[in-house]
Formats: structure tokens, sequence, C-alpha cells
């Protein structure tokens, strides 16, 4: 069916006149007669009455007319939208993302989004790595991020390396080193990832390598809870680098840990479809960042820092 039939038909509805509904609709009066007629020989029924002078509606044309009002409001509508999705200004993306991210560095690049999208939304779903990669089964965000493994059917859209480094209260004694290492933290009380982690048993490993004692005093679930324990003087801790600098700006100390230590997390969509418009410039915000990117699966933490290549 012509929407041109349809607007025609709720022109001279609302008009009451051929002639008046010309006038608006910027046509002839015989060109709207026309619409209407070819309207009427489609639907096989008579809209109008016409005779001396008068126009008269048909039962038929006020029950067709609620129909036909809602269906050019929808394709308003519909073309509203195209023509805001071309400059754009409208989008819905949905992140999901670990505690960590959505904390300290996401939130930044969001903003930053939204501001070239002023009628796009963003729903942000935080859970722990695992939550998310369960969320990713069905499908419940449009791009998120954990750390590995990522089964498929899920789509690795780039894998990211962050280097750890030690953060401890400002007036504790190993504050005043610039490099700490597992000599210099042996038998320091130690706020590490759960037992299980990859970072947590990395950072057996280096104790073991260097013959120091790794004196855990609490294991958590989350970087922030680590730091936070440390502004207590529990203890000290290791973390990527965007928490440890977050957290400088509460008064807590950085320092660079050797050996090189490296929080690993993956950029993903549960689906292997096309992303949408403000996904793509959401990713590329992603990779704007300074944090190295490799396509290697096989590794959990790399000695060395480096410039690595994407993985999509």
């Amino acid at each position: 069916m012509d929407t041109r039939h349809l607007e025609a038909f709720r022109t001279v509805m609302e008009t009451g006149s051929m002639t008046a509904a010309a006038s608006l609709l910027g046509k002839s009066q015989p060109a709207v007669s026309s619409l209407i007629s070819r309207l009427e020989d489609e639907l096989g029924l008579a809209l109008f009455k016409r005779g001396k002078g008068r126009l008269e509606a048909t039962p038929e044309a006020h029950f067709f007319y609620e129909e036909a009002r809602r269906a050019l409001s929808a394709f308003d509508r519909a073309a509203q939208v195209a023509r805001d999705l071309k400059p754009l200004r409208l989008g819905t993306l949905a992140l999901a993302s670990q505690p960590g991210l959505a904390t300290y560095i996401l939130p930044p690049i969001i903003a930053k989004l939204l501001d070239r999208w002023p009628s796009g939304t963003v729903r942000f779903i935080t859970r722990s790595s695992s939550t998310v990669r369960d969320l990713g089964q069905i499908e419940a965000f449009d791009i998120g991020f954990a750390e590995l493994p990522i089964e498929s059917p899920a789509a690795i859209i780039d894998i990211f390396e962050i280097p750890c480094v030690c953060v401890l209260p400002a007036g504790h004694p190993l504050a005043r080193q610039p490099v700490l290492t597992p000599a210099m933290l042996d038998d320091v009380p130690f706020i590490s990832l759960y037992s299980g982690h990859y970072l947590h048993e990395a950072l057996e490993s280096a104790f073991a390598e260097s013959s120091a004692r790794l004196r855990v005093v609490t294991h958590v679930e989350f970087f922030g809870t680590a730091c936070a324990l440390v502004a207590e003087n529990l203890g000290v801790t290791l973390v990527d680098t965007f928490t440890g600098a977050h957290f400088e700006k509460t008064g807590l100390v950085t320092r660079p840990f050797r050996p090189d230590l490296l929080y690993r997390f993956a950029m993903f969509q549960p689906n292997k479809r096309p992303l949408s418009r403000i996904a793509m410039d959401f990713v590329d915000q992603i990779r704007r960042l300074s944090i190295t990117r490799t396509s290697d699966l096989s590794k959990s933490v790399i000695p060395q820092p480096r410039m690595l290549n994407r993985a999509m």
C-alpha cells in the first residue's frame, strides 16, 4: 500500500475537503482526488460519498482512518530514526565489565562516546569476569570485558595487557624504593587476588624464584578491594596501573614491580554479528588507550610488555 495514498486519505479526513487537503499537501485537487480513488480501488471500498459539492466520509472510512493514522505515525518514527542514525546522533549500547574496568577505565570513554552521540544511551552491567562470561552465553550485552578464557560462540575483538604495580601506604618503609621486588617484599603482609587466579599464581612463582616468602594476609576478588585494604594499613598489594593511578589520588603510593607481571583481559561480543555504529565507535575509543594488545590466547602472564597485534 502506497504511503502517498494513506497520507492523502488522512489529510482529507482531517480537513473534510479535497481542496483543503490539496493545499496542505502542495498538490492539485484532481491529484488528491486521484490518490483517494486509487486507495478505494485497492481496498475495494468506497471511502467517501460525493455529491452536491459535499464530501462525506463513509463508516468504513472512519474505521480505516485510525489504522491509517497509526501506520503513518509508525512510518514517520522510522524515518526520523533513520535521519538520526545517519549523523551518529542515536544509538543504544549495552556493556558488561568486571568492576575494575567499569570503575577506573571505562567511564571517561563512555562520557566521550555520549558526547558524540547526544541522543545515545548506554546500559552498563558490572559483574565479576565469570558472570560476564555467563551473561555472554545469553547475549545480555553488545560488548563485554572479562578475563580469559572466553568460550565460543563469542567473538574476541581484542585482548589487552596492563602492567601491574605495587601499591603501598604512603608511610610504608618500602615506599622510598623506586622499584620493588619479591626479595624486598619477603614476609611483608600482602593482599592478593584469590588463590587460583593467574596473577596470584604468577606472584607465587615470582616469590618462589627469589626464595622469598609471600605472606598473604587477605585474599580478595577485586583490585579495588585490595587497595582499600592497603589504605587501612593491612599490607601491600599488586594491581593494574589504572587502578593504582586512581588510588594514588587518595594518598596511596605505587611502585613498579619486577619481574613484570601483566593483567590480561579480553574485549568481546557474545555473538559474531556485525557491530552497530555506536559499538564500533566505542571499540575505536578503547583501542586508542595506552594498553598493549595481543592476539595470543595461550599466555596468561608475559615476561616483558611489548606492542602486540590486534585480535580482529
